[in-house]
């Protein structure tokens, strides 16, 4: 565990608190950092894939953002680790996701690419989920389909980094002021049974769905 983020640690009771406020079936808690982080993911979405109730498509959407989701921890946070919370309520036929990390935050992040260099970071949180903004590492498309799936099969959604929040509601974006979190929070509540188009969650630049079931249905095991 030394090797793990203590801020994250420390403050895990008041993220289970905060996300996953009822009692849940089918709970679980990964560290991930670069070295397990496809293991995680990979084990994440075995996990998934047990209950029969959640619409396979849902999981070929989620499969190509949650890896994103992770990715962006490891690639723009600056920090060697993260946590991933995930959860499946089959009463309520509802997903929740929450990958969380105390790095830099999107905001620092984000203003090392010159081109939002005097970006706020309330705008900065606004921003993140629009197609091809990137801090230069990345194509800047994970946070993108992210927000094409919450539209396809959420819920709820909130980024919460430095003292912005990023929310849906009533089916539109809105960035508010919130309690400090020194790094980034990405939450996620889907639907689990309904029927959506994972390729169009990724606009069709590849075909999501036919790689998932390579991945995790073919067992060719291989991320796309």
């Amino acid at each position: 565990m030394q090797k793990h983020s203590t801020t994250i640690v420390m403050n895990l009771n008041s993220l289970l608190k905060k996300y996953f406020t009822e009692d849940i079936e089918h709970h679980r808690i990964e560290m991930f950092d670069k070295d397990n982080i496809y293991a995680v993911f990979q084990s994440s979405i075995d996990h998934l894939m047990k209950f029969a109730e959640i619409n396979l498509s849902v999981l070929q959407g989620l499969g190509y953002c949650l890896y994103e989701i992770l990715d962006n921890v490891i690639t723009h946070s600056e920090k060697k680790c993260g946590i991933l919370i995930h959860s499946f309520d089959s009463e309520k036929s509802t997903i929740k996701i929450l990958v969380a990390d105390d790095g830099i935050g999107i905001w620092k992040s984000l203003t090392r690419n010159p081109e939002y260099i005097d970006v706020s970071e309330k705008d900065a949180l606004s921003i993140c989920i629009n197609n091809s903004v990137t801090d230069g590492h990345g194509m800047g498309f994970g946070l993108y389909s992210m927000s094409r799936l919450i539209k396809s099969a959420g819920l709820n959604m909130s980024i919460h980094s430095g003292s912005s929040m990023l929310r849906y509601k009533s089916n539109e974006f809105v960035v508010e002021e919130t309690d400090n979190w020194e790094g980034t929070i990405v939450w996620l509540e889907l639907h689990s049974d309904v029927d959506i188009d994972a390729n169009n969650v990724v606009e069709n630049r590849t075909d999501a769905a036919g790689e998932f079931n390579d991945a995790f249905i073919n067992d060719d095991n291989q991320l796309w």
